[in-house]
């Protein structure tokens, strides 16, 4: 256990009950109320100074009436607010409702309505009437009651609807303490999934899936003394949230990207010196392919962690030329973190493999076809238990029964393979698999060895519906710039490497590819679409 991490045991279910978010990020702010939390732009904020907003806010949501247990929804892009809302929905008991901004009046309005939320934190804009859309929202949502508002217009407003910083400089003036609770079994936050299958689902994280998750994944990047981290990744996701999460646990400094783009987000590592710094791999590429990358001293950054899609070697090999970046597995239901690298790993484990589980976290094989638990080096369905494993799916019981065995293992989706040393590798989902001819073809697989030709820049592999052979193979390529390159080439240069009937028999070239907010390719989208032009021919 690093020193500067909380001491904490999961085993120890006496002391579990004291270590909760709000009670460690508390610690933190007594012992060290003048180091630097929080850097957004030109603001800085010390730990002592996010301790008194937390505080206010949690007194201003105790007037409305939130009580622990009801659902808080933040509403914004990476900024100081969304940590303080976090912090005081954590001192209160509530619960937390990450919304990504850039989601649909629809989806907003589903979300609200399935975790019930009573209060909904949003930014300003010229676009935004804030009384205008709360209108449009209480009238089919009867939690909802309160709208509190970020940013510096100056607006009439009602008794529903509050500025944020309003709150935070009149709050009670006597405190109220951290509320009690179970880090085991209370929720800190409901955070909902992509739903490229389907409605979203909202997955109930607990303190201790959160926290203990954090402490874990940040024990393999070693921390020391005076760690800046920037946070570029959309907190409304779960990689964002435990960014944030880790850094305050470690009383490290986090920096706020308010939205990535590459030449900003080079600009800051370089100039506040950061030396933790996270990302998706679409992130990291987009960073490498910046104009002025060269030019940066970026001599700060030691670490980090690449996750959220799959990494390719080669990737990680360039990155590593800069920032030794650990690689992670997981996903929202793991809180996230369910396998890592570390720095004393061999370097073929710490390229080709996602690492082995963060202590406490134990990993099985399921089959396919017998959906019997099994140990290593069979490829099956990758399934979790351990105290990083949510809680359930909110409001949804059958859904939250069918993701589990009957021995309480979590089912993944993800189809993997284990070695006898514990290193994991990930060949793909479960619903992505493609099925040709009676073969079962792994897109990851096909995609890393097509991944290593010189003029391919992205690929994504998915199945066509077809009559005689169940599917066909189709890769979708986005080339590198200036590059000419054929579809029969593709093939050829496959077939040199994989089995005959993992040779794609589709190869489409696209600009670039239908994207998710946290950087994951829409499969599914750019199947269809694919389809929609074949059946057009």
């Amino acid at each position: 256990m690093s020193a500067i991490l909380p001491d904490y045991d999961p085993c120890d279910r006496g002391d579990l009950a004291a270590y909760h978010l709000a009670e460690l990020f508390a610690e933190q702010a007594e012992k060290n109320p003048s180091r630097e939390c929080l850097i957004f732009g030109l603001r800085r904020m010390t730990y002592g100074q996010v301790d008194q907003e937390a505080r206010a806010l949690q007194a201003a949501f105790s007037d409305f009436g939130i009580e622990a247990g009801d659902s808080v929804a933040v509403e914004l892009t990476n900024r100081p607010e969304w940590i303080v809302c976090l912090l005081a929905a954590a001192r209160l008991g509530a619960v937390v409702v990450p919304i990504d901004p850039s989601v649909s009046y629809h989806e907003l309005k589903y979300q609200l309505r399935h975790a019930e939320v009573s209060l909904l934190v949003v930014a300003e804009s010229d676009e935004l009437d804030p009384l205008e859309v709360f209108d449009e929202l209480i009238a089919e949502l009867p939690d909802l009651h309160y709208l509190i508002t970020v940013g510096d217009e100056d607006r009439w407003y009602d008794d529903r609807v509050f500025r944020f910083r309003d709150l935070v400089s009149g709050g009670r003036r006597t405190p109220q303490p951290i509320a009690e609770l179970d880090p085991a079994s209370d929720p800190l936050a409901i955070v909902y999934t992509s739903g490229t299958t389907g409605k979203p689902k909202g997955v109930v994280l607990t303190h201790e899936n959160l926290v203990l998750t954090a402490i874990r994944t940040t024990e393999a990047l070693v921390p020391e003394e005076g760690e800046v981290v920037l946070c570029a990744v959309p907190l409304s996701t779960v990689f964002g949230t435990h960014i944030a999460i880790s850094t305050l646990l470690m009383g490290a400094t986090l920096v706020l990207l308010d939205r990535f783009k590459a030449n900003e987000a080079l600009a800051v590592i370089e100039r506040e010196r950061v030396t933790i710094c996270h990302g998706v791999p679409t992130m990291f590429q987009l960073l490498m392919r910046d104009t002025s990358f060269k030019s940066r001293d970026l001599s700060a950054v030691r670490t980090g962690i690449v996750a959220g899609s799959p990494v390719s070697a080669d990737l990680v090999r360039r990155v590593r030329q800069w920032n030794d970046v650990q690689i992670a597995y997981g996903l929202t239901e793991t809180g996230p973190t369910v396998t890592i690298t570390r720095f004393g790993d061999s370097p073929e484990a710490r390229e080709s493999t996602v690492g082995r589980p963060i202590e406490g976290v134990d990993l099985k094989i399921v089959d396919i076809k017998t959906q019997v638990l099994h140990g290593a080096e069979a490829a099956g369905e990758l399934a979790v238990k351990g105290p990083n494993v949510m809680s359930g799916y909110y409001r949804m019981p059958s859904e939250t029964e069918r993701s589990f065995t009957p021995e309480g293992y979590f089912l993944t989706g993800d189809l993997a393979v284990t070695d006898e040393d514990g290193f994991v590798t990930i060949v793909g989902r479960r619903a992505d698999m493609i099925i040709r001819g009676g073969y079962n073809i792994y897109p990851r697989e096909l995609e890393d060895v097509l991944r290593t030709h010189p003029g391919i820049d992205e690929v994504c592999v998915f199945g066509i519906p077809n009559e005689i052979l169940g599917e066909l193979i189709c890769a979708g390529i986005v080339p590198v710039e200036g590059a000419i390159v054929t579809g029969d080439e593709l093939k050829e240069f496959a077939r040199d490497r994989v089995a005959d009937y993992k040779v794609p028999d589709i190869v489409r070239f696209l600009d670039s590819f239908p994207m998710t907010g946290n950087g994951k390719v829409k499969r599914m989208e750019l199947a269809e679409l694919v389809r929609l032009e074949m059946s057009t021919k």
